[in-house]
């Protein structure tokens, strides 16, 4: 009997990509085969990497921009075109290879691509929905949609007033998905969770693989009883998880590039004394807003090694910053690296970050403790459960301008660096938090017998 063999696809931006790519090897690492697909421009950076392993193939598909999507391009008109021409290519891509005399067992797809659930059953193949954000998330866009929406609507009226939704930590207005307040400037989005949960609810036997691991979100993985939510993460590369050398990693993606001298220069520093600094691949921080992370950086006086982005500017934003040579000083400034090897070296002390789910489930699989700097979407709620229930983590607040200053930075850093008994707590947090992470992925753990119970279950199904 052939291996069950899955369709992933997957939304083109590298938040959706690396997790994405992580449960792909997941599972052909418990005996099925994967075809990965996404956008031709996210297909092509892929490409450029080690070879994949084997029962791990890749196909892609044009959402008209091929090159990059430009700064400032309308989104939605972008996200209709990905709809229109992914389901042409998907649909073309199932059939050819249905006339060549075999099927797809099961077609995964990941957050925001709904309209990939509608392919795979017209050609009568079942999908499952890959959820790459915490299962708290998915509760709150399932109760924002059914039955709570007025509530939850309301607390731009009432900010300090909690939320309270069956099964999650009581939410103030500050920790909901920003898709979800009064101010949210991307109409796309709801439309797309309220569909997500639309063709769940139109199963028989709906089902979610969430990344997430089940210790960590006992009560939101079982909060919604008309889906079951399996707990398949954390989504890290797993050279992280089981102690292997990350250099001997296979098909890493861009995971692995030369360090351009940071790992050397962390090699240099004591241990859990440097303080790293990353914002993700999309948000970006306003000029005063670094103005002020500087100098809280140089106030602080500790190493740190900061990533800002090269953006297409001639003058790099670091060079501008008016404290650069006390930066120098002090730290590192890169315009990339590989987070997941930084966040494991022994010198990071502690990660300031703007706590989108990977950056946060990487700081728990290392088990380094955040300063919580949430920008968007679900990146607030994200800092809630770092700072409120698991306590590895302290989160800045915003002055009224919404900045957050320098002073404020300072004091967060102090807290999670510092020898006070809520850094030391945080610190012993995130060390259990760790531990149980990687056991959660280990053979035998709790999400490597969730995701081969899934695929037994696929496999018996189609034989």
């Amino acid at each position: 009997m052939a291996p069950p063999h899955f369709l992933l696809v997957t939304f083109p931006g590298q938040g959706h990509i690396n997790p994405s790519l992580q449960f792909a090897k997941r599972v052909v690492r418990v005996g099925a085969q994967v075809t990965f697909v996404t956008a031709v421009r996210a297909h092509n950076r892929m490409a450029e990497s080690k070879s994949p392993p084997e029962g791990l193939s890749f196909a892609s598909f044009s959402d008209g921009y091929d090159g990059g999507v430009e700064d400032g391009a309308d989104v939605e008109v972008y996200m209709d075109e990905l709809k229109r021409r992914g389901s042409e290519t998907l649909s073309d891509l199932i059939a050819s290879n249905f006339k060549n005399g075999w099927q797809f067992s099961g077609v995964f797809y990941t957050t925001l691509l709904p309209w990939v659930a509608d392919v795979a059953r017209s050609h009568g193949i079942p999908s499952t929905l890959v959820w790459i954000q915490p299962a708290t998330v998915l509760d709150f866009y399932y109760y924002y949609f059914h039955g709570y929406g007025d509530l939850i609507r309301s607390t731009g009226d009432n900010p300090s007033v909690p939320i309270q939704l069956p099964g999650l930590p009581p939410l103030m207005a500050s920790d909901i998905p920003s898709f979800c307040n009064a101010k949210n400037e991307y109409n796309f989005s709801l439309p797309l969770f309220q569909r997500h949960f639309e063709i769940l609810l139109e199963e028989a036997n709906p089902k979610v693989l969430a990344n997430t691991f089940d210790a960590l979100e006992q009560d939101a993985i079982r909060a919604v009883d008309k889906f079951e939510v399996i707990g398949i993460g954390p989504l890290i590369p797993s050279a992280f998880l089981d102690g292997q050398d990350p250099s001997d990693t296979s098909f890493g993606g861009d995971l692995f590039k030369s360090s351009s001298g940071y790992i050397e220069w962390l090699d240099t520093k004591p241990k859990t004394s440097v303080i790293y600094l990353s914002f993700g691949s999309i948000s970006v921080l306003s000029k005063p807003q670094k103005e002020e992370m500087a100098r809280a950086l140089v106030e602080a006086s500790r190493p740190f090694l900061w990533v800002i982005r090269e953006s297409g500017k001639e003058e790099k934003e670091e060079d501008s910053l008016s404290l650069k040579e006390e930066l120098e000083k002090l730290g590192m400034i890169v315009p990339w690296c590989s987070q997941v090897q930084v966040l494991s070296h022994p010198s990071v002390g502690c990660f300031v970050t703007h706590c989108g789910w990977n950056s946060t489930s990487e700081s728990l699989v290392c088990g380094v403790p955040v300063v919580a700097f949430p920008q968007w979407s679900d990146q607030q709620t994200n800092a809630k459960l770092v700072t409120d229930v698991w306590r590895t983590g302290v989160k800045v607040t915003q002055n009224e301008e919404g900045l957050v200053e320098g002073g404020e930075i300072r004091r967060c850093l102090e807290l999670v660096m510092g020898d006070g008994e809520e850094g030391d707590e945080m610190r012993r947090n995130a060390q259990k938090l760790r531990d149980l992470a990687r056991e959660a992925v280990r053979e035998g753990g709790s999400s490597d017998k969730n995701l081969r119970a899934f695929v037994d279950e696929v496999r018996e199904a189609s034989e």
